[in-house]
Formats: C-alpha cells, sequence, structure tokens
C-alpha cells in the first residue's frame, strides 16, 4: 500500500462543543487528575518507603500505581487543556506518539494486573511453595516481561495506523487518538486492517480477561475449605483485584472486541480505562485492605511526626 498522507494534523472534536459542558468537564476531569496523582503518589511513597515493597503483591501494585500515572498521563492533560481551547489541534506525529503511549502504558497495565492474579492464586492455592515461587528475581523477570509485551503490543498497533494513508477530513470524533477513529478517516479500504487491529487489541484484552476471570473462580473454589477468618481475608484481597479488573476490562473489551465500528458511546467508555480506574485503582487497594491502611498510617506519621521536630 503507497502511503500517501495530505493530512499533517487532526482535529479532536472532544466530549463536547457545549460551552457549559466544557467548563464544567474541565473543573471536573482537572480535579479527577489530581485525585490520580495523589492517590498513586500516596501509593506508591507508602508501598516504597515500608517493609511492603518486599512483598511480591505489593511490589507489582507500586508498578501498577506507576503504570496508571503515566498511562492517564497520556491521555488527560491534552483532554483537560482542548477543554478550554476553541480549536483542538493535534499534529500527526503527536497523534501517532500518543497512539502508541496509550497502548504501552495500557498494556504494561494489563500484564500487571494479570501478574496480580497470578500472585494471588499462587499464595492461596500454593501457600507452601509461594517464597520459592513467587522470589524477587521472577517479580523482575514478569515487570519486564510485561513490559516488553506492551511495547511489542504497542509497536505493531502503531505499524498499523501509521501506514494508512489520510487524504481528509481530518476530525477525530474523540478525545484521542486511538486505532477505530483513525482508521474512519483512513481513505482506503480498512477491513483487513481492522481485523489485524480485533486481534491485536480485541484477542489480547479478551484472553487475558478470561485468564482473570479463571484464577479467580480457581481462587474461590480453593479457599472454600479454608477457616472463616482466612476466607474473610483472601475474599478481601481478591475482591479488591475483581473490581479493579472489571472496572478496567469490560469497557476495553466493549470497544476493542468488535469489528471497526465506532459509536458515539465509546468516548464515555473510554474515560473509564483512561480516567476513572486510575483515580479508583488508589482507593479500592487502600481502603479495603488492612496491611496497606497500617502502612499509611506508619509511613506518613512517621513523616509528620520528623517534620514536626524539625520546625520545633
Amino acid at each position: 500500500m503507497e502511503n500517501m498522507n495530505n493530512v499533517t494534523e487532526f482535529v479532536l472534536l472532544g466530549l463536547s462543543q457545549n460551552k457549559k459542558i466544557k467548563n464544567l468537564c474541565f473543573l471536573l476531569f482537572l480535579f479527577c487528575y489530581i485525585a490520580i496523582w495523589m492517590g498513586n503518589l500516596l501509593i506508591m511513597i507508602s508501598i516504597t518507603c515500608s517493609p511492603l515493597i518486599d512483598q511480591p503483591m505489593y511490589f507489582f501494585l507500586n508498578n501498577l500505581a506507576l503504570s496508571d500515572l503515566c498511562y492517564t498521563s497520556t491521555v488527560t492533560p491534552k483532554l483537560v487543556t482542548d477543554l478550554l481551547a476553541e480549536s483542538n489541534m493535534i499534529s500527526y506525529t503527536s497523534c501517532m506518539a500518543q497512539l502508541f503511549a496509550m497502548h504501552f502504558f495500557g498494556g504494561i497495565e494489563i500484564f500487571i494486573l494479570t501478574a496480580m492474579a497470578y500472585d494471588r492464586y499462587v499464595a492461596i492455592c500454593k501457600p507452601l511453595h509461594y517464597t520459592i515461587i513467587m522470589n524477587r528475581q521472577r517479580c523482575y523477570t514478569i515487570v519486564t516481561a510485561s513490559c516488553t509485551g506492551a511495547f511489542l503490543h504497542s509497536f505493531f498497533q502503531c505499524l498499523l495506523t501509521i501506514n494508512l494513508p489520510f487524504c481528509g477530513p481530518n476530525e477525530i470524533d474523540h478525545y484521542f487518538c486511538d486505532v477505530y477513529p483513525l482508521l474512519k478517516l483512513a481513505c482506503t479500504d480498512t477491513y483487513r486492517v481492522g481485523i489485524l487491529v480485533v486481534a491485536n487489541s480485541g484477542m489480547m484484552g479478551l484472553v487475558t480477561f478470561v485468564v482473570l476471570v479463571l484464577s479467580y473462580l480457581l481462587i474461590l473454589y480453593t479457599i472454600r475449605a479454608y477457616p472463616a477468618e482466612s476466607r474473610t481475608k483472601a475474599l478481601s484481597t481478591c475482591s479488591s483485584h475483581i473490581t479493579v479488573v472489571v472496572l478496567f476490562f469490560v469497557p476495553v473489551l466493549f470497544i476493542y472486541i468488535r469489528p471497526t465500528t465506532t459509536f458515539p458511546e465509546d468516548k464515555v467508555f473510554a474515560l473509564f480505562y483512561t480516567i476513572i480506574a486510575p483515580m479508583f485503582n488508589p482507593l479500592i487497594y487502600t481502603f479495603r485492605n488492612v496491611e496497606m491502611k497500617t502502612a499509611l498510617r506508619k509511613v506518613w506519621c512517621q513523616k509528620l511526626c520528623f517534620i514536626g521536630r524539625q520546625i520545633i
């Protein structure tokens, strides 16, 4: 396919063209972005500065918080500033860069969530072998493999898009650059490319989601024979993970598992995995986890006491 591009920039139509709605969305998403940074930084500092960092589950949670920050930062700052701008332009190069970064960090998040499910499976179903299986070297290997897999996924996704010819129009009916809205603008038949996108993004999301569901079903089956106290603790930890998985994966599957069509509702569903999930992850993992709450109290009480002594 000969790549002939007459388009050097795109227009992001955003969530709405109504001025009042845009102003309201600006305040809402600015608050969400600040909350995402505060919540995830709180988790990262609390884990890093406490003995929890030595536990695989919190090691992965620390990496999940970092990927959340990077992932939402590829989309939200542009969304917030565009809500105040009259025209929302993005260059072709910046659009492709945003597409790559979003799928890269999103892919890392998907693989880290899978690693966390595997960690819980080993901890609950094979407790005697847990420390051997989930040693620190293996944790580093899993994170490295997650980054590598996410890079390959994102690279392939961008390769499919960057070879498409764009002759005009250049209006993207979305608030960020994504594959399906871009396929809609391409001046060529995109059926085969669309199938490859579904295979790359949709099937990756679906297979991962099925693996996650099966692992948690296996965990629930295993803990039936546990004492009530141990069963409650295991359910509390797993319920937090399941909530995050559902919040992230259901909207992702709605958008990427179907053929190359776009709906107005796509923008609303995309808000779940680009903004809402990264904002609620810290709340879900903190308020439903006793060890996390204890670590927060210890770390921040020590820091406040130290600051108080310095002032005195």
